[in-house]
């Protein structure tokens, strides 16, 4: 049996307009889950359920350090906070794209809210950011 180690270096940029921002220095863990929305398909004399694929399905949960100034974490939620078209780019590994590093591209990608101060005594102030909705890609460099 085949087994690999991995260690997690994830590449984030996150843009809205014309400004991106590559926050990969500043996140501490990343989860992307993409799908599709399951319809119901069965019909008459079906002994089970058929489901067929519908739209596309997008949840992006992020951990980042609260960082205060031009471009930096917070900068970044007040420009996508409440936008719809929001596109993020994210990579487990480095930016060098490979069968072993996909690349995913969401884009339309919905931040619907933010807790933009969240300070406690002697720790490292986050932020956890959900991002929904849009449209998924995944993309591999071939030789």
């Amino acid at each position: 049996m085949a087994t690999t180690t991995f260690l997690s270096n994830a590449t984030v940029n996150i843009t809205q307009g014309l400004t991106t921002y590559d926050l990969s220095d500043q996140i501490s863990s990343i989860s992307l889950n993409v799908g599709y929305e399951e319809l119901d398909a069965t019909v008459m004399g079906d002994t089970g359920r058929k489901m067929v694929s519908g739209l596309q399905s997008v949840e992006v949960s992020i951990t980042a350090f609260l960082s205060y100034g031009s471009s930096e974490v917070e900068d970044m939620i007040q420009n996508v906070v409440g936008k719809g078209n929001t596109t993020l780019v994210i990579s487990p590994s480095g930016t060098t794209e490979s069968a072993s590093n996909p690349e995913y591209t969401i884009q339309n990608a919905m931040l619907a809210s933010a807790n933009v101060i969240n300070s406690t005594v002697g720790e490292l102030a986050t932020v956890e950011l959900t991002f929904t909705s849009g449209t998924w890609a995944r993309d591999i460099v071939t030789p």
